[in-house]
């Protein structure tokens, strides 16, 4: 996005400047896609210095794996992994204390950007809630011809008013926190696409099945 502007008012509503809203975009365009699990490790103290505006997490802070998550919320694939994936492990090992879940922000477009601002926006016990319901309703805002408009809708569910949802895209802090988690994932941890996971260092590209997920956890005990 660039600039010290966050949106600008167009008519009735609101347009993010620069380019435009597409959804399963990559760094690298061959990067992308459902999965794959090799690529390395991270020394978890790097990895775990938090952004500007904090972290967002499922699970207890004294569990043995930490899966760290970067997603764009425009990327197909994210979706699915929060549809189809991560009940599954959040029962299995989120909810029994086995991992946790750290979600970090990596916006492949303006309208993923956008997205990204108001959920940070939203109330601490909302967040979670509330990115959940923008991957369900993904198709319906985020490639819409008014993705504004009915990403407030959305947000809507989470107690938005207009005026706060507008504050929100205006926020410069906000903004800057999530383009800086953004910059130093790309920098210094080689995320290039959606979704990347780092599970206790080890990198892991893309929405794997969920055995491949569970193998991956369940080596991590023991990393």
């Amino acid at each position: 996005m660039g600039g010290a502007a966050v949106v600008v008012a167009a008519g009735a509503g609101y347009y993010f400047l620069g380019g435009g809203n597409g959804g399963n975009q990559s760094l690298d365009p061959d990067a992308q896609g459902g999965g794959q699990a090799g690529g390395g490790s991270v020394a978890s103290e790097q990895l775990l210095v938090a952004g500007p505006l904090g972290e967002k997490v499922l699970g207890s802070d004294d569990a043995p794996v930490t899966i760290i998550e970067y997603a764009s919320m425009t990327c197909g694939h994210c979706a699915s992994f929060h549809i189809e994936t991560l009940p599954a492990l959040k029962t299995e090992f989120i909810d029994t204390g086995k991992a946790r879940l750290i979600f970090r922000e990596f916006p492949l477009d303006n309208v993923a950007t956008m997205a990204s601002m108001v959920a940070r926006c939203a109330r601490p016990e909302s967040f979670f809630p509330l990115i959940g319901a923008m991957f369900q309703l993904q198709t319906s805002w985020a490639f819409s011809g008014q993705p504004v408009e009915d990403l407030q809708r959305v947000a809507q569910q989470a107690g938005f008013s207009q005026e706060e949802f507008n504050a929100c895209l205006q926020n410069q802090a906000v903004l800057d926190g999530v383009n800086w988690v953004k910059e130093r994932a790309s920098r210094e941890f080689d995320v290039r696409s959606t979704p990347t996971f780092f599970i206790n260092g080890e990198i892991v590209r893309g929405n794997l099945p969920l055995a491949e997920f569970r193998e991956k956890i369940n080596a991590g005990f023991t990393s």
